[in-house]
């Protein structure tokens, strides 16, 4: 893998966006010459094995969308704070991304976009995507130049390249809207480019799609997993179609993976049961949602469910990168400023080989050294579970007695100092009404336990070193989901009520979600688009990219002038050509966003001295996020055109408006 890597280089080198996005998205090395490669693409990739490798670092860079090597951000969490479900809650740094409206900027390229370890992940989305779509176009340049390739083998190739690329694109047009399109590996430099129209490249896309599904094997006829497969590229076909407006094919393409591709939906325990970091201190009762969710189970041939996964453990440092799901997504919980009513530290940190030690008040291995990078919100933890009005007391989904789900009430206080020893921790004084934590943004919030919790066997082991404290509090290595056949169903509802949002049977896709996880509240009568969106969160939190699906649906709703679940319609027109904070107009997404999160709701006093009060905002021109500056001015021979709303925006800017002709520019080095 490594020697491949290193013949990429040539290929790195020569692509436009340079210095902003190619360049800059290669590690230092890739920028020192390689004549040992210079000059041997060509040669590199005249081979199957050389294909096999440029494919396997396709698979490969899907995993660092959701595992971060190092202990302060993982990228998905920019996503979700772009969204109606999280929040940033790093409130100890100054340049947390919360005001969005004022903070995020063009040119913000070295603090809010490209500080990618403190706040935010942008910049990363933006130059990891187009790395990908560079690793894609290599397979699909080159493919047809390797001798020996039968008909099915070759479309294969291809087909897999054209889902990678598919996918990046997808991210891309939903995350900055119109963007460069790039279909191909040039010799030179090029920096003449000019944006594609979004539904330009969703019409490219859509057709590559239409390729893929015709050669990509299905998973079964396939000796392993973790490569695109037929089901990956029947459900993002489902996700183009939706996006162009092809309700009807987009249901096709979901009634085919539901009833005639060979996958189901797990309905009952299965695989290695994983009994959680520490059972003594949280106990969990086996049930299927938990078991749905251990990386060790994700990936099996008994999860008929997976369509696609992500494999990310083993022993090699190359190939595998820890998840720090227990890092950065639990509550920052360990030290002073959460106390008891009598005034001590409320959890402790002590060794396994401490004396006070006792395992039943182990939380750190239970739920790990959270620092809470980002945090859910309300809704997402709280009003989010009412179906019909009622909080759904036993959707496993959100089920604390099983161990699905862990509140802060369910912390006992684990200092032996204090009177409240083995006590449930209180957010207020219930005498004084005095707060005792400091911080309740980063401190205070509930978890899903049964996504976060993550293995880390080595840790783990090492009782008496420095993990001793710690054992297996960060996360770790660990297979993803990329897709798996809920979101079929999830799709399906959408296409049905963009055809008819009176369709009885609309209901019945979202119940057989709710009814596998033992919901106790179905859904009877009409359905709404919110009603789809809502049981999207609960189904995919941590799976599913939230503002780039809320960005599409918001697309949807425009296209197919269906209403949103409080009666508004929206236009093609202008729905992401607004700006403001107010409460009204916008599109699907921003009123998300406004309706359900922290966002423009004032400052939020976050402890008892009131000194830290972080102002959460976000503007309609936020659906997209700005291209960045570094990448418009490496463009130095052409103009690529800046987001509504945001500094450099002119809309008289040329953009291609059909992918067939910013293709045939791409031959094209000068104006």
């Amino acid at each position: 893998m490594k020697q491949i890597t290193q013949k990429l280089k040539p290929i790195c080198l020569a692509l436009f966006l340079g210095g902003a996005v190619f360049l800059g998205g290669c590690s230092e090395e890739f920028l020192k010459p390689d004549p040992l490669s210079f000059y041997e693409p060509t040669a590199t990739f005249s081979t199957e094995s050389g294909l096999k490798a440029a494919m396997a670092i396709c698979d490969r860079h899907l995993k660092l969308y959701y595992a971060t090597d190092h202990n302060e951000m993982l990228t998905l969490g920019t996503e979700y704070i772009f969204s109606d479900l999280m929040v940033a809650s790093a409130t100890d740094k100054k340049s947390m991304l919360c005001d969005v409206a004022n903070m995020l900027t063009p040119t913000s390229d070295n603090s809010s976009l490209q500080n990618l370890d403190r706040t935010n992940s942008i910049w990363y989305f933006w130059k990891e995507t187009y790395n990908g779509i560079m690793f894609s176009n290599t397979v699909i340049q080159f493919v047809d130049k390797v001798e020996g390739l039968d008909e099915a083998t070759r479309n294969a190739y291809k087909g897999r390249a054209y889902f990678h690329r598919a996918f990046r694109y997808m991210a891309l047009v939903f995350q900055f809207g119109d963007v460069p399109l790039i279909t191909k590996i040039i010799e030179v430099p090029k920096q003449n480019y000019q944006s594609t129209k979004r539904d330009a490249i969703l019409e490219m896309i859509t057709k590559d799609l239409e390729f893929a599904i015709q050669w990509v094997p299905d998973q079964n006829a396939m000796p392993v997993v973790g490569m695109v497969n037929k089901g990956a590229c029947r459900m993002l076909l489902a996700k183009c179609y939706l996006a162009v407006g092809e309700y009807a094919k987009a249901k096709e393409q979901t009634d085919i993976l539901i009833d005639g591709s060979g996958y189901a939906l797990m309905q009952n325990n299965f695989g290695t049961f994983n009994d959680g970091g520490e059972p003594q201190t949280w106990p969990i009762t086996r049930n299927v949602i938990w078991d749905l969710h251990r990386p060790e189970n994700k990936l099996i041939a008994a999860n008929t469910e997976v369509i696609m996964g992500i494999p990310n453990r083993g022993s090699e440092t190359e190939s595998f990168v820890k998840m720090l799901t227990m890092r950065i997504l639990y509550p920052f919980s360990f030290d002073n400023r959460l106390q008891t009513i009598d005034g001590k530290q409320a959890l402790l940190n002590l060794k396994r080989t401490h004396g006070d030690y006792k395992p039943q008040y182990d939380y750190m291995r239970a739920f790990g050294r959270g620092i809470a990078t980002f945090r859910p919100t309300y809704f997402s933890t709280h009003s989010l579970w009412k179906v019909n009005g009622v909080e759904d007391q036993t959707d496993l989904r959100h089920n604390s007695a099983v161990g699905n789900w862990m509140r802060m009430e369910d912390y006992r206080v684990n200092n032996k100092a204090s009177a409240e020893f083995g006590k449930p921790i209180t957010l207020f004084n219930p005498t004084t009404k005095a707060l005792l934590c400091s911080d309740t943004i980063r401190r205070w919030f509930d978890v899903p336990h049964y996504k976060f919790f993550l293995d880390d066997p080595v840790s783990e082991a090492n009782v008496s070193g420095s993990d001793g404290v710690r054992g297996a509090t960060n996360g770790g290595i660990a297979d993803w989901y990329l897709y798996r056949l809920a979101e079929a169903y999830l799709l399906r509802a959408e296409a049905k009520y963009y055809l008819n949002p009176g369709d009885a049977t609309i209901k019945d896709d979202l119940n057989m979600l709710r009814q596998r996880a033992k919901s106790s509240e179905l859904y009877t009568g009409s359905v709404t688009i919110g009603d789809i969106m809502n049981e999207r969160a609960r189904e995919l939190y941590w799976e599913e990219w939230r503002n780039v699906e809320l960005t599409r649906v918001s697309l949807c709703l425009a296209r197919s002038g269906q209403p949103d679940e409080w009666g508004n319609t929206y236009s093609l027109d202008d729905f992401d050509k607004q700006t403001g904070t107010d409460s009204g107009s916008g599109s699907y997404w921003y009123q998300r966003i406004v309706q359900y999160s922290n966002y423009n709701k004032g400052p939020i006093q976050i402890n008892a001295t009131g000194t830290s009060n972080p102002n959460y905002t976000m503007d309609k021109k936020n659906i997209y996020w700005p291209i960045p500056y570094a990448a418009i001015t490496a463009n130095n021979k052409g103009v690529l055109s800046q987001n509504y709303g945001y500094d450099g925006y002119d809309p008289a800017t040329p953009k291609w408006d059909n992918w067939e002709d910013a293709v045939a520019d791409e031959d094209k080095t000068e104006n």
